[in-house]
């Protein structure tokens, strides 16, 4: 099974951003976890602080692996585009996010990925990404 992580902006300062919410570890190491966690899976991941980079990568990704999780981050509450590349592939996207976005400020309880994604998990840290894995099994 072909599943592929897509993190989006300022994902990459995991580990050092606001800690309070995102925790300390980065996401690398904690994708070399997944991979241990789950060795039957070929698991992928790109990370992208450009909007065009990540439909790019959906789109890539979306007719040919069996399952993409998206933590567009900030992207999820302002990208028509992210929201639109989503409803046009087959392969079922799970949207991800680290912290619980309802429990934050007001404009990030919209969202243009969860109308068309399988599922939306939030709020449980890193483990979020753990969850949307096994949801795949």
């Amino acid at each position: 099974m072909n599943i592929i992580i897509i993190n989006g902006p300022n994902l990459n300062l995991l580990g050092k951003r606001e800690p309070e919410i995102y925790g300390n570890q980065t996401f690398e190491d904690y994708f070399e976890t997944l991979k241990q966690k789950f060795p039957q899976l070929k698991l992928h991941y790109f990370q992208s602080n450009i909007e065009g980079e990540i439909i790019g990568k959906i789109q890539e990704a979306g007719f040919s692996f069996d399952g993409i999780i998206l933590n567009a981050a900030a992207y999820t509450h302002t990208s028509i585009g992210i929201g639109d590349a989503v409803k046009a592939i087959t392969t079922p996207v799970i949207e991800v996010h680290i912290s619980n976005t309802f429990s934050r400020e007001e404009f990030r309880h919209q969202s243009y990925i969860s109308p068309n994604a399988k599922g939306v998990i939030l709020g449980f840290g890193l483990q979020s990404y753990d969850l949307a894995i096994q949801s795949f099994l």
